[in-house]
C-alpha cells in the first residue's frame, strides 16, 4: 500500500508573535487541526486524495479565522468575491470559479465545475447561474461579515490602496487557504480557497483560481497549492512550474519546492509560500515570509501544525 499524507496551508505572511496572543494562536492551531484530521480521516479510510482536499479545505472556508468563504475580506465595494480551484492528479481534470458571492463553499463549486460542466473555470455571473443551476444556496452578507475584516477594509476604503492580508503594512490575520494529499493509490490532489485582496477593484483575480499558478496536481510529479502575493505567482507560474523541475530535472519535491519559493519568486519580488506533495506522500512546505500557517499528517505517523518558521 501507498504511504498516503495530507498537508494544508492558511496563508503565509507577516506574522509577527507579539501580535498573536496565546488565545488567537490557540484557535487558528483548532481550525488547523480539525481541518487536517477530518481530510486525513478520508484517507485512512481508503477515501480519494480529491475528497480529502475538498473536505479540509471547506472547513478551513467555514472558519472566519481565514480569508476564505466566511472569513473573506471586503471588496472596494464593501462586498465579498471569492475564488477557488481544485485539481485531480490522477486524470488532470480541474476546476476553479473566480468572483463568485453568497457561496458558503467556494471549493465545491470548482469541484462541480470539474464534474458537471464541459468547462474549467466559470466567472462572476456565469459562475452564479451554474450554481444556481445546481441548487446551490445562496448565504446572506451577514454570514460573511467579520468585525475585524470590516475594520481593515474602513482603514484603507475610498483610497487607491488594497492589501494583502498579509501584506508588511499590517501585522493582521489573512490567508489564503489551501490542502494537498496523497491517496492510498497514490494519487495526488491540491485545492485552493480565497477572499483575495482586502480593497480589491475591478474585479481583480489571484493565482488561487488559476490552474498552474496557484494549484496544480499531476500524479507524475507532485500536487500543489500556493500562497502568497497573487500577481507574482501568476506571473511565475509557480504551482506547475514545481512539478515541471521534478519532472524535466528530475529534482526531488522538497528541492523543486525550495527553488521556486526561496529562489525564483524572489527574484521577481514576489513573496508567499505552498504545499506539495508528491505520490510517494513525500511533503514540502516552502515559505519565504515570517509564517504560514500550515499542518501535516502522514500513514507514517508523522504530524504537525505550525505557524512561525521552526
Amino acid at each position: 500500500m501507498n504511504n498516503f499524507a495530507i498537508a494544508i496551508h492558511g496563508g503565509a505572511g507577516t506574522l509577527v508573535k507579539g501580535m498573536m496572543t496565546p488565545e488567537l494562536e490557540a484557535k487558528y492551531k483548532a481550525a488547523l487541526e480539525l481541518a487536517r484530521n477530518e481530510g486525513f480521516k478520508i484517507l485512512e479510510q481508503g477515501g480519494t486524495a480529491l475528497d480529502a482536499v475538498e473536505m479540509a479545505v471547506k472547513l478551513l472556508e467555514d472558519s472566519p479565522l481565514f480569508n476564505a468563504g466566511k472569513g473573506s475580506v471586503f471588496t472596494a465595494e464593501e462586498t465579498h468575491e471569492m475564488d477557488a480551484s481544485i485539481m485531480d492528479g490522477k486524470t488532470l481534470n480541474a476546476g476553479a470559479v473566480s468572483l463568485i458571492t453568497g457561496i458558503k463553499n467556494p471549493v465545491s463549486l470548482a469541484r462541480d465545475v470539474m464534474e458537471k460542466s464541459e468547462h474549467v473555470f466559470l466567472a462572476g455571473e456565469g459562475a452564479m447561474r451554474f450554481a444556481k443551476k445546481l441548487d446551490y444556496n445562496l448565504e446572506e452578507p451577514s454570514y460573511f461579515y467579520d468585525e475585524f475584516r470590516h475594520n481593515q477594509w474602513l482603514e484603507i476604503k475610498d483610497t487607491d490602496q488594497f492589501q494583502l492580508d498579509h501584506s508588511k503594512k499590517k501585522d493582521s490575520k489573512f490567508g489564503t487557504v489551501g490542502a494537498v494529499a496523497c491517496d492510498k493509490h497514490g494519487n495526488v490532489a491540491a485545492a485552493t480557497s480565497t477572499g483575495g485582496m482586502t480593497n480589491k477593484k475591478w474585479g481583480r483575480v489571484g493565482d488561487s483560481p488559476m490552474i498552474g499558478a496557484g494549484t496544480y496536481a499531476n500524479n507524475k510529479t507532485c500536487a500543489v497549492s500556493c500562497t502568497g502575493s497573487g500577481e507574482y505567482f501568476i506571473r511565475g507560474v509557480v504551482a506547475y512550474d514545481v512539478s515541471c523541475l521534478m519532472e524535466f530535472k528530475h529534482l526531488p519535491i522538497e528541492e523543486a519546492a525550495n527553488e521556486v519559493i526561496q529562489k525564483r519568486v524572489l527574484e521577481i519580488g514576489g513573496d508567499g509560500g505552498l504545499i506539495a506533495i508528491d505520490s510517494q506522500g513525500n511533503i514540502a512546505m516552502p515559505f519565504n515570509t515570517e509564517g504560514m500557517y500550515r499542518g501535516f499528517k502522514t500513514s507514517k505517523g508523522e504530524q504537525q501544525i505550525s505557524i512561525y518558521k521552526d
